[in-house]
């Protein structure tokens, strides 16, 4: 297991602080020792041969599956590190595995938004997009000025440096690793686990899960969305049993290759199999419906730190959404910012709100668009599988029931994101309830404040009329 220091951490304390979760709870009682099997190396994917020490490097020489999941995610990321992160460590990595004795597998984990321009994605490579390499060399040439300068004409139709390295990387497998036992895995947006190890664990914020943490504890108001259009999420625990199921499928895959000519007459999308884990094929789910069951199961149990009362808008319209935004966001933020100021406080509502504009901005592309993917690698390979294995690692999301997931999903953010745990549940029922009164008393007087202008301009039209003498 290789880990990268992050935020003032060093490697071993990240180390210590990823088996330091509930999520091995459950291993831990079955396996009290389980540690003892894991070796922590220190390295970074953003450095030169992924940081790891020559030693390091030897050390490895023995393994036998490679899980390549380390990646930039966020989408605004400055072009120089996403392409460091996402599309150079592979060629490292790539050239490391040919070098491996008794290479069973290599999985490579990119998105399924990595060919977003094209609206029907299939398990297939595509190769519209300029050569890696090309764009690799790039980076000795330029200096961060003028690869920011550039960036816009690199990308093209790729929404963000994200998605635009990830379709890189995927360029760079292509190229290099047709001898190689490898295969793509593409999750959409992934969310909360469904029930593996626990259910509902989620411990970032990233894409659908930061709209419905934003909107539960009252800040987030307004989103650009278009409610019809299906949310391609899935569950982080149909991710890892789909990563983990395909090393064991490409390591069967290359075994059944007997000769060079088998080889030559495969196609590239039987050299390097791609599985795009997704849920729209068997199971969709409409970013409507998303937010109706989130916000349904939400305010059932509201959270001891929500700050106001839900209120979410799906705008489909951008210019409809920016006047919310200044209705709903900003105008409240400055008033309440302006308060704290007079009383000798620090104000950041502001600041809150401008990080989660930018949030919105990002997300926007992914709200207002819809793709139409193919997942037949996905079942294929669940089909292959036998029914204790399909019990263990389940990637086919057909039988899968949204309302029992964001029942659970809600608890999720609220005990793992939050932390409140469900004991401050009549605590936080009273203080919702005190919020909600508050919320509609101050729409009421807005209404009524509304109708008195409304009147008294009307009146003043009035006096101007013929008839009203």
């Amino acid at each position: 297991m290789i880990v990268r220091p992050k935020k003032g951490k060093t490697a071993l304390e990240r180390y210590k602080e990823i088996f330091g979760e509930v999520t091995y709870d459950k291993l831990r009682h079955e396996q009290p020792n389980f540690l003892q099997k894991v070796v922590m190396l220190e390295g970074d994917a953003a450095k030169e041969n992924f940081g790891l020490l020559p030693e390091d490097i030897n050390a490895l020489m023995d393994v036998n599956i490679i899980f390549h999941v380390a990646a930039v995610v966020r989408f605004n990321e400055k072009l120089r590190t996403a392409l460091n992160i996402n599309v150079k460590s592979i060629k490292f990595l790539l050239s490391f595995a040919k070098k491996l004795p008794n290479l069973k597998a290599f999985v490579h984990v990119s998105t399924a938004f990595s060919h977003c321009i094209h609206k029907n994605i299939d398990e297939r490579h595509y190769t519209d997009i300029m050569d890696a390499d090309k764009i690799l060399a790039l980076l000795d040439i330029f200096d961060d000025e003028k690869f920011e300068q550039i960036e816009a004409v690199l990308r093209g139709k790729w929404p963000n440096t994200y998605v635009f390295t990830k379709a890189l990387g995927e360029n760079i497998i292509l190229k290099y690793s047709s001898d190689l036992p490898v295969c793509i895995v593409r999750p959409s947006i992934v969310t909360a686990t469904f029930k593996e190890p626990i259910s509902a664990w989620i411990n970032n914020v990233y894409g659908a899960t930061g709209i419905v943490l934003g909107s539960s504890i009252g800040l987030l108001h307004t989103l650009c969305c278009v409610k019809e259009y299906v949310a391609e999420i899935i569950p982080a625990d149909y991710v890892v049993s789909n990563i983990v199921s395909s090393a064991w499928d490409v390591a069967n895959r290359k075994a059944a290759i007997k000769s060079a000519d088998q080889v030559s007459n495969l196609t590239n999308e039987d050299k390097i199999p791609i599985y795009n884990s997704v849920s729209s094929c068997q199971n969709p789910i409409t970013w409507g419906d998303f937010m109706k069951k989130n916000e349904a199961y939400g305010l059932e149990i509201p959270t001891i730190k929500s700050i106001w009362y839900y209120m979410l808008i799906l705008n489909r319209y951008l210019f409809v959404h920016n006047v919310c935004v200044f209705l709903l966001h900003k105008v409240p933020a400055a008033i309440v910012d302006t308060l704290v100021y007079l009383a000798g406080q620090k104000p950041v509502l502001l600041d809150i709100y401008s990080k989660i504009e930018k949030f919105s901005d990002v997300i926007r592309y992914f709200s207002t668009s819809e793709w139409k993917f193919k997942n037949d690698n996905v079942i294929k390979l669940w089909n292959k599988m036998n029914s204790v294995d399909q019990e263990i690692f389940c990637v086919n999301v057909q039988n899968m029931d949204w309302n029992e997931y964001f029942y659970q999903h809600i608890r999720g953010l609220r005990i793992y994101l939050l932390k409140d745990p469900m004991d401050t549940l009549q605590a936080s029922r009273e203080r919702f309830r005190k919020l909600r009164i508050a919320h509609y008393s101050i729409i009421s007087i807005i209404i009524l404040i509304t109708l008195w202008i409304a009147t008294l301009f009307i009146s003043f039209l009035w006096s101007f009329c013929p008839l009203s003498r």
